[in-house]
């Protein structure tokens, strides 16, 4: 059934499309998993990779070109053959050993044979990968433990409306290292607890050889990354987040994969198109990165087992999927404006692709009904949040990309008293799809970038941010970083994303280790000291983020999906809009304050003050008294009240429950 053409009627002239795409599922669906589930058919995991047996190992690879397969490692002094695999039907491979051969912690490699030349290659399904020490070269270590991990969170549901604190485990700590995944459960998680996010997306968990990479280049999708510890403390990790009512999403990336040969899947059986596509379409121009074929069933099945490993084997609740833009476009949408709906159903549509995606969503729902799924698409392909059997591709929700774009922008290059609140508002309100609102990620904290905070404020959050001191630069910059977080979240989209540290204005940017920065970790780590001393401004901000959080969660504010919008006044710098019950007014003005300002309401009743940015325990001035907003003004046409703003503050108000 095509629905998603009486929620969008500018669809119809594409009805064909729609269709084939619709045809495309239904056919590739039934040759997988013909009348039955594809979760049943997205087992690869479990029949492939290191196993206990009731008789020792069984080890099992799929290389449909290779002549001869080996297994080598420690438990045979590292002989490249003495131990032949076994060639099944195919293209598949085994090797049965005995229980004393291997345990937890085996270092092994695969060894594939190609004519007379012998490679060494991490297995496919390794779930373990780590970094020698001397010879820093990538090793499997051989983990299939046989006592299961002891889970306690059963039952547990993501909340309905995320509210996504991103964040990367390995920066996460204050010291000049990488941080574990128990550091993190036990630190970083009370942290986002009392801050009120309700969901944790965590980032470069699948590993990957190139730590600066931030995650993106991944080298072995059924490996979760050694760098922050061992399998079993990221199974405490998202164990303790669900005790603690956190739903814990995974940023994965099946939109390409690392070229490495060794410690990667590319070439594993001596053919570049064994998981890519041939020739240039399996090179990703921008990203020097490997293309997947999603048109080859035996791809499917690796990417839709992989999904369904992280659900079952560490309990994720859903996925952030990466550089799904790129994976729906041959050309990967470089260049592309997308000023026209012809655009997404031509020659340059990647239908494969499409279709992986929504196999991927429709499997996501059986494994796990509550699961999350979030597209980083910024092409605003339609469909992209429709249920897949309403002729859409899935999704839960897309990114809001073009939030963060606009306020870098502005600030960067107009005056705040120039703004267009009109095109503010246009940009946040304008979507077809369910949007996770952000006013920025972790992209725009990156070195050669800068954060909002640090655009706002520069070289004066190294001198001026002790809670005393008041002058123009830093006063301007953290009532705008209140503000845009306020009008955003509240405003954006229908849930929020927050990346670590940035709730409180995180000086500076990120800068990963590398040859370029003397292999400094200076950049690369989250000062949490900032907000905890007591005596500087960042703590300030934080107060106001998680109070902002729990305000918008305890209101449901996100909840409501419609938005009144009561005033814009341009030439005034205010606006003033309803959601779920709370009504949010802003005065952007930089000098003027607004007394007894008239703001039309939904209902006439008088309005409680819940929170402003001009609050003392926020680094304002305390100017916005929290008395009792009385409804009718008189002579207004309408129910409305009268407010005093203060230059560049913002008010959130609701009407009072009248008396019984």
């Amino acid at each position: 059934m095509l629905r998603i053409l009486d929620y969008d009627k500018a669809l119809v002239p594409f009805r064909k499309d729609l269709e084939q795409r619709e045809e495309n599922y239904l056919r590739v669906r039934a040759q997988l998993a013909g009348t039955g589930k594809l979760s049943d058919f997205a087992n690869a995991h479990e029949y492939y990779g290191f196993h206990h047996t009731g008789e020792g190992w069984v080890y099992r690879e799929w290389a449909p070109a290779a002549d001869a397969l080996f297994l080598m490692g420690d438990f045979n002094g590292w002989n490249e053959t003495a131990n032949p695999m076994t060639r099944l039907e195919n293209g598949n491979w085994e090797l049965k050993l005995p229980e004393e051969a291997l345990h937890d912690g085996s270092r092994v490699r695969t060894v594939v044979q190609n004519g007379d030349r012998l490679s060494n290659h991490i297995p496919l399904y390794a779930r373990r990968v780590v970094q020698d020490q001397v010879s820093f070269d990538w090793i499997c270590e051989v983990w299939d433990p046989t006592t299961p991990w002891p889970w306690t969170d059963s039952g547990f549901v993501p909340d309905p409306v995320p509210f996504i604190y991103e964040a990367h485990v390995g920066m996460a700590t204050e010291e000049y290292r990488i941080g574990t995944y128990r550091e993190f459960a036990d630190r970083v998680l009370p942290r986002i607890k009392t801050l009120g996010y309700n969901t944790v997306q965590l980032m470069a968990v699948m590993e990957h050889p190139y730590y600066g990479s931030f995650g993106y280049q991944v080298s072995n999708f059924f490996a979760a990354s050694s760098r922050f510890g061992y399998p079993e403390e990221l199974k405490y990790l998202v164990n303790r987040a669900h005790e603690m009512g956190i739903a814990v999403l995974l940023d994965v990336v099946h939109s390409h994969a690392v070229k490495n040969t060794v410690e990667g899947i590319n070439a594993f059986d001596g053919t570049e198109y064994q998981f890519f596509h041939k020739g240039p379409q399996g090179n990703h121009p921008a990203w020097d990165t490997k293309c997947f074929n999603y048109g080859k069933t035996e791809v499917i099945h690796f990417l839709l087992s992989n999904l369904k490993f992280w659900m079952t084997e560490y309990h994720f609740d859903g996925f952030r999927f990466d550089g799904v833009t790129s994976m729906l476009y041959h050309d990967h949408a470089l260049g592309s404006a997308f000023s026209d709906l012809k655009m997404y159903f031509s020659m340059n549509t990647d239908t494969e692709a499409v279709t992986y995606l929504q196999l991927a969503n429709a499997m996501i729902r059986e494994v796990n009904p509550h699961a999350i799924t979030i597209a980083e698409e910024m092409s605003g392909m339609p469909g992209v949040c429709y249920k897949v059997e309403d002729g859409g591709i899935g999704f839960d929700y897309r990114l809001a990309m073009g939030l963060p774009d606009m306020w870098i922008k502005l600030i960067r290059e107009r005056r705040d008293e120039d703004w267009s609140l009109d095109n503010i508002w246009h940009e946040l309100t304008a979507r077809m799809a369910a949007t996770i609102a952000y006013v920025e990620s972790h992209d725009q904290a990156l070195v050669g970038d800068k954060t909002i905070m640090f655009r706002l404020a520069d070289a004066r959050m190294y001198t001026d941010m002790d809670r005393i001191c008041h002058n123009e630069v830093i006063d301007r910059a953290t009532a705008l970083h209140k503000m845009l977080r306020l009008l955003t979240m509240s405003a954006g989209g229908n849930g929020y994303l927050n990346f670590m540290g940035n709730e409180f204005g995180h000086p500076e940017w990120i800068d990963f280790p590398r040859e370029g920065n003397g292999w400094s970790y200076h950049y690369c780590r989250r000062q949490w000291s900032l907000v905890e001393n007591g005596y500087l401004k960042y703590g300030l901000l934080n107060a106001f983020d998680a109070d902002m959080i729990h305000m918008a969660r305890e209101n449901g504010v996100l909840a409501e999906g419609t938005i009144h919008l009561l005033l814009i006044h341009q030439n005034d710098h205010m606006l003033a809009f309803e959601r779920g019950g709370v009504v949010f007014v802003f005065n952007f003005d930089p000098t003027k304050t607004h007394a007894d300002y008239v703001i039309p309401v939904c209902e006439g009743r008088d309005h409680e003050v819940l929170m402003s940015t001009d609050d003392i325990g926020y680094g304002g001035f305390g100017n916005i008294p929290h008395t009792l907003c009385p409804a009718w003004v008189p002579g207004h046409d309408g129910p409305a009240i009268r407010l005093c703003l203060p230059p560049r503050t913002a008010m959130v108000l609701r009407p009072v429950n009248p008396e019984k």
